[in-house]
């Protein structure tokens, strides 16, 4: 630490330090509830919330969470002592009593330096955590007590400047994957599930938004099926007979040659937990050349679409380099008939069908014998390459986007620690 840097408590630096509410949800009505799903990556995603019925006269003033609000997850077990900072609310918003909020007092602290502060400190905060395995939870007190290091304001303002850049500039590129997933999504559903321009074609009219050389390439009426109309020309057939279903498997975990020294990426369901966009860029563990042979499917090529079978059902990813794959996936070994981005898609838009035929009481699982049989309506090879090669620059960007994101992530992680200690002045890195 600097020796100007003064050491203030959590508690000194905050005007408002509470658990959230205990509410009782409605489906679609009241006021935004966050919860400790909510809280991942130390950042907010409002995708897990729910609402509550009760109206905003019955939740306190204090606990509408407002801008810069910290949140931190206070029990629950792989989620406790998860940190993030509230930068947009567009509605009322609140958290429910498993989420504590931390207001940071502007007079005392420029509030976007504590919360990159607080980020930096959550294996800190995890590790404050009491209770016996399984009941832990973080108390208020504790917390509280937990000591900053502040330089002057402007060095706050300063810093919090600096590494707010990084977090802008991921959040940027998290938002123009979805734009460009969104965008693919719009097509796959356009062509192949409305059939919009084969109806333009079937009503005397021009097929909006395509070429003349892919407009061509659609019939211009459709035929009966065993799954209803379907363009003419235009086949269903099973999944498995289109592209290759393979499963994965888990060498020996107690046997280091099957890991020690590995190079070879080998993925789980866990991986898939954190993606934002459905591409996978590498793995937690390795293995050897050993431990590959050990999985009858060995080491499945780039491109490859991965489907989790079971701890979830559901979750997708492309993989960009050749990787092995545990018990817990489907991978689908896509070709000219039916693309990977063809599949990703047909999988997203499918998905409740493939849900749906999952079985088991500990927890659900779709096998391959089950996934084999579902049938999917397949356009001409040529149509095929004519959607591949429009959605291929839209995913080749959000991949490009989502290893800039890890680079910056890191530069931004390893400024953070510099920075928050005095070790790095921002007068030497701004010079």
């Amino acid at each position: 630490m600097a020796t100007n840097w003064k050491t203030r408590s959590l508690r000194d630096l905050s005007i408002f330090l509470s658990r959230g509410v205990t509410p009782s949800y409605t489906e679609s009505e009241g006021i935004r509830v966050l919860n400790q799903k909510c809280i991942r990556d130390q950042t907010v995603n409002f995708a897990p919330s729910r609402r509550t019925d009760t109206t905003k006269k019955n939740v306190s003033e204090d606990k509408l969470l407002k801008v810069n609000d910290i949140l931190i997850n206070s029990t629950g077990e792989g989620t406790l002592g998860r940190v993030a900072q509230i930068k947009i609310i567009s509605e009322p918003t609140t958290v429910d009593s498993h989420v504590t909020i931390l207001r940071p007092n502007p007079l005392e602290v420029d509030p976007s330096f504590l919360g990159c502060v607080v980020r930096y400190l959550q294996p800190e905060i995890e590790m404050m955590a009491e209770g016996s395995t399984g009941q832990t939870e973080l108390s208020r007190t504790r917390l509280g007590s937990l000591e900053i290091d502040l330089p002057s304001t402007n060095e706050q303002r300063q810093i919090a400047s600096i590494l707010g850049a990084f977090d802008e500039k991921v959040a940027v590129n998290k938002r123009m994957n979805a734009t460009l997933e969104a965008m693919a999504r719009a097509l796959f559903q356009s062509w192949f599930v409305d059939f919009d321009p084969v109806r333009a074609k079937l009503d005397g009219s021009k097929p909006v938004g395509i070429d003349e050389s892919t407009a061509k390439l659609f019939p211009d009426t459709f035929q009966d099926s065993e799954i209803g109309n379907i363009p003419k020309g235009w086949t269903v057939k099973p999944i498995g007979e289109v592209v290759d279903c393979v499963g994965g498997g888990t060498p020996s975990t107690a046997e280091p040659k099957y890991w020690v020294g590995g190079t070879h990426h080998w993925t789980t369901p866990k991986d898939f937990s954190s993606l934002q966009s459905p591409i996978l860029l590498n793995t937690d563990r390795k293995l050897t050349d050993i431990g590959i042979a050990k999985i009858s499917s060995g080491l499945l090529p780039a491109g490859t679409l991965l489907l989790s079978s079971r701890a979830p059902v559901g979750y997708l990813a492309i993989a960009t380099m050749p990787v092995a794959i545990n018990q817990g996936f489907i991978a689908l070994k896509c070709n000219e008939y039916a693309s990977n981005y063809f599949m990703l898609n047909w999988c997203q838009s499918n998905m409740l069908e493939i849900e749906s035929r999952a079985t088991g009481t500990t927890f659900a699982e779709i096998s391959k014998q089950n996934f084999r049989p579902i049938r999917v309506v397949l356009p001409s090879k040529d149509l095929m390459s004519a959607f591949t090669a429009k959605v291929e620059p839209l995913y080749e960007q959000i991949t490009a986007n989502l290893i800039q994101s890890q680079t910056l992530t890191f530069l931004r992680d390893t400024l953070l620690p510099k920075l928050l200690s005095g070790e790095l002045s921002v007068e030497n890195l701004q010079s």
